[in-house]
């Protein structure tokens, strides 16, 4: 579960080794909202949209997504579209870096989440809380130990 941010992968990769990658939802959905703002607006069009491409997204993942984008884009001619057309090519080059990433609909099915949440959660209860107990003093070496985990010391 990671944000988009290469660095993320690269480090589970490096850890874990070959994993089920999943971009968080949310992450994700604040992209596809940012292009629907550039599309619509704030208003009922632009929530409307929104609505239906978070469906699409969930069940279909990248392909709907693609299918959903170039029909938008198709239908966007002339120099004073231009700014719209940037924004779909923005999502499509950030949803096609990611395509292995966005497979919801399964990992909902196999009661999965899709969401970082609990992942974050977890961070700031267990380790940052023990990294902030009153009268700690961490050394950067065994900092990291508590917060990075070594490749194979983690079950999968």
């Amino acid at each position: 579960m990671g944000d988009g941010a290469a660095w993320i992968w690269n480090l589970i990769r490096e850890i874990f080794g070959k994993t089920d990658e999943c971009l968080d939802i949310y992450h994700a959905l604040e992209h596809v909202s940012n292009c629907g703002k550039a599309l619509y607006g704030t208003g009922q069009s632009f929530k409307d949209w929104l609505d239906r491409v978070r469906l699409v997204l969930l069940s279909v993942g990248f392909a709907g997504m693609e299918r959903e984008l170039q029909s938008l884009e198709g239908a966007l001619t002339g120099k004073k579209n231009k700014s719209k057309r940037e924004a779909i090519e923005s999502l499509q080059n950030y949803l096609r870096k990611h395509e292995g990433r966005l497979h919801y609909a399964e990992r909902l099915a196999a009661g999965r989440t899709i969401g970082s949440g609990l992942i974050e959660g977890a961070c700031k209860n267990l380790v940052g809380k023990r990294m902030k107990q009153t009268g700690a003093c961490w050394k950067i070496d065994r900092a990291n130990r508590i917060s990075i985990p070594r490749r194979g010391t983690l079950r999968r």
